[in-house]
């Protein structure tokens, strides 16, 4: 049994990591984010305030929690704010991450820290943990600098890469391509969706699954994390409509040119999961499979 720390528990994976741990595992939960506990279960762990941006407040709850272990899932992650905040993005993205590391030092902690497949330039995915990096999104470069301190500590640490995450949050705060997609088309809208960019979309709760194995294990390094089909938006779209049986015909194909956006997205990423399946057992399910999934939660 350990004693595991989550940053971010109101966010999407923050969520789905508090759900899975105190569901299926023995272990002690702290869950901990930035305002009050939004989860809508209240039971089975503890809820610490804690504003991962503030290092004072970071470091004397760690060093009054003492966790074996810390999660990070907190992060600035829509990436054209991130172009328009920059200071904000470095202060949630890379300071954060500085006390976070400070603070595992001086009470030996193991830190999982989550990152992006948004490290790449996307010239040549799917991407193996030893690809090389290149961002081209300040979102990107934050989150490279991060794993740089991550990497370059003296800590016992490990890195989970993840690639476009879709789940439902309880608050159904969050929309994701499913829900768009699936929306629009009950609306009888048109849509328009890309075709040239590519990806290995990932359930939260495959991503969620696969932080535990990493944290259970304490398994150092980098991991790729995510789900295992590489698929277009577009791709994906058609699929949603397909499970929902509703009109294809009002989604049509774009390209990326179609739509101004203030960060640049890599073209082509998605990753190469063998590493994450031998040593740490991870299967996640398929595309088809997640929006099943998604589909029960709604009702």
């Amino acid at each position: 049994m350990k004693k595991i720390l989550i940053t971010g528990s109101n966010g999407l994976l923050g969520q789905k990591l508090v759900e899975l741990l105190i569901n299926t595992t023995e272990n002690q939960v702290i869950a901990t984010a930035r305002g009050d506990n939004r989860l809508p279960f209240k039971d089975g762990y503890e809820y610490v305030r804690m504003d991962i941006t503030n290092k004072e407040e970071v470091l004397a709850v760690i060093a009054q929690v003492k966790p074996e272990v810390i999660i990070n899932t907190a992060a600035m992650t829509n990436v054209d704010m991130c172009e328009s905040a920059k200071d904000d993005c470095w202060k949630q993205n890379v300071s954060a991450v500085e006390y976070l590391i400070e603070a595992s030092a001086a009470n030996n902690c193991f830190l999982l820290h989550v990152s992006t497949d948004f490290i790449f330039d996307g010239k040549n995915g799917p991407y193996k943990e030893d690809a090389e990096a290149n961002p081209i999104s300040f979102y990107g470069w934050s989150k490279y600098a991060a794993e740089k301190l991550v990497i370059h500590s003296n800590i016992r640490w490990a890195i989970a890469r993840t690639v476009l995450v879709y789940g439902i949050a309880h608050d159904m705060s969050r929309t994701n391509i499913i829900l768009w997609v699936k929306k629009s088309l009950e609306e009888g809208k048109n849509i328009k969706v890309v075709t040239d960019q590519w990806r290995t979309p990932t359930l939260a709760e495959d991503l969620a699954k696969g932080c535990y194995l990493i944290a259970e294990k304490e398994a150092e390094g980098i991991f790729n994390i995510s789900g295992k089909d590489f698929l277009t938006p577009y791709e994906m779209a058609i699929m949603t409509a397909d499970f929902f049986n509703l009109d294809k015909s009002l989604i049509a194909q774009a390209d990326s040119t179609t739509f101004t956006q203030p960060a640049k997205r890599p073209p082509r990423t998605g990753f190469d999961l063998s590493k994450a399946k031998e040593i740490l057992g991870y299967e996640p399910v398929s595309f088809t499979e997640g929006i099943a999934i998604l589909a029960e939660q709604i009702k």
